[in-house]
């Protein structure tokens, strides 16, 4: 495959694919460890975690992209990946609920400068657009591989060992990929269209606010939250309380979501080239919109089984995959490649409000309500997103998820074209 022969692609894909199953291993410790603590709580406290990791995502990767181009990346990106690997380690030393949140705190917020920086250090990398999709869903197959195969990893080793072990697995995979991404050559970034901070915090918010595609996905963003945090806050407490399961059973419930956005994700590339990202992330939206209905079937129609659980979890996996999958193109396509590293941290806060609003939800009002309550408010939130989306994305935007166009018929300047004949 022409993409894996870019040796520093090679290096950065590796470091990401390390880097995620530690932190997948931590999802899944950080569940166990709020249940130790909190026990029928486990929820809120987890659900708090995410919060504050929310807050400094919104918070923090503006910022970041504001600054990084006066320092160089790859010394950056190494030194969070340092970081994050001490905070790691210090998580199993904790005895009190508020000891996660300070470390929380810590480990989100270097998470929240990594990110968007790396995001955006890859269309340097990969220039040419065709490999650039490419390099965008084997981003998306690792995460979802991540987030079925580390759920799977974990339930074996809770066979054997403390889920306390399981943080140390995260530390060390934070220092390969440090090392792989020292190995990387990675370009400074590009001077941005803004020399002032804060006016390139503003200009990416502007271009969302601005492009009719971007306020599309923002509602979407409000969807895969709403959608996906019934996965990520409430397993925990649904699969111990209401299934009666185990911690390795909770791995395996996860594992399940995970599988569905593993096989929209293998399936999307040959997708993509043919049908417009549009068209992929509305019905992915919709598809998140009933798997959240379907959640608050089971409970309301007394339906909480195994087999059932798991096939909404997987149906919910497949919606996300079809919704986060060609954001990337959808950004790039929008805007100049200056202003590339602002639009993708603008993304990333903009993705993560949505998850601000919806944790909280799924984390407080599951604890203190119940379940069909907060299933009821988070469908109401996912249903609100997706109308909203098609209301706010003009279904001519004549954009595919590969070309660069902007519109059906007068691309950007910035455009490669010879893409031109596949927007026609």
């Amino acid at each position: 495959m022409r993409l894996f022969a870019i040796r520093d692609y090679r290096h950065l894909f590796g470091a990401q694919i390390i880097a995620l199953f530690g932190t997948g291993l931590t999802t899944v410790a950080l569940g166990l460890l709020a249940y130790d603590l909190a026990g029928p709580s486990a929820g809120m406290v987890l659900g708090t975690a995410l919060t504050v990791k929310m807050v400094m995502y919104v918070a923090i990767a503006p910022l970041v992209a504001a600054y990084v181009d006066r320092f160089p990346r790859r010394t950056f990106l190494v030194l969070l990946d340092v970081v994050r690997a001490a905070v790691v380690l210090a998580l199993p030393l904790v005895t009190e609920i508020w000891h996660i949140y300070v470390l929380i705190g810590l480990l989100q917020a270097a998470s929240a400068a990594f990110t968007p920086t790396f995001q955006a250090v890859i269309p340097d990398i990969v220039t040419n657009q065709s490999d650039y999709t490419r390099a965008l869903s084997a981003s998306q197959v690792a995460s979802t591989m991540e987030s079925l195969l580390s759920p799977v990893l974990a339930a074996v080793a809770l066979a054997f060992m403390s889920f306390n072990w399981l943080f140390l697995g995260t530390s060390a995979g934070f220092l390969l990929s440090a090392l792989l991404v020292l190995w990387t050559r990675i370009p400074n970034a590009r001077p941005s269209a803004h020399t002032r901070a804060w006016d390139k915090v503003a200009a990416g918010i502007r271009t969302f606010v601005r492009t009719p595609r971007l306020r599309g996905v923002m509602a979407l963003n409000l969807v895969v939250a709403a959608a996906g945090s019934i996965v990520v806050v409430n397993t925990v407490n649904y699969v111990r309380d209401e299934l009666d399961g185990s911690q390795s059973e909770v791995a395996w419930m996860l594992a399940a979501s995970g599988s569905g956005t593993l096989l929209a994700a293998l399936a999307l590339p040959r997708v993509l080239d043919r049908v417009k990202a549009r068209t992929v992330m509305v019905t992915g939206a919709g598809v998140l919109v009933g798997g959240t209905i379907a959640a608050l079937v089971l409970l309301t129609a007394g339906l909480t089984t195994w087999a059932g659980t798991a096939i909404v979890w997987t149906v919910i996996g497949i919606g996300m995959a079809l919704v986060i999958t060609p954001t990337g193109n959808v950004l790039r396509a929008s805007v100049e490649p200056n202003a590339i590293p602002e639009a993708f941290a603008a993304q990333f806060s903009l993705s993560h409000l949505a998850w601000l609003i919806t944790y909280p939800i799924a984390g407080w009002l599951g604890t203190n309500a119940g379940y069909v309550v907060t299933w009821s408010v988070l469908a109401t939130l996912a249903g609100a997103g997706a109308i909203g989306a098609l209301l706010l994305w003009p279904r001519h935007d004549g954009q595919r998820a590969e070309t660069g166009t902007v519109t059906p018929n007068r691309p950007a300047p910035w455009t490669d074209r010879s893409n031109l004949s596949k927007a026609a």
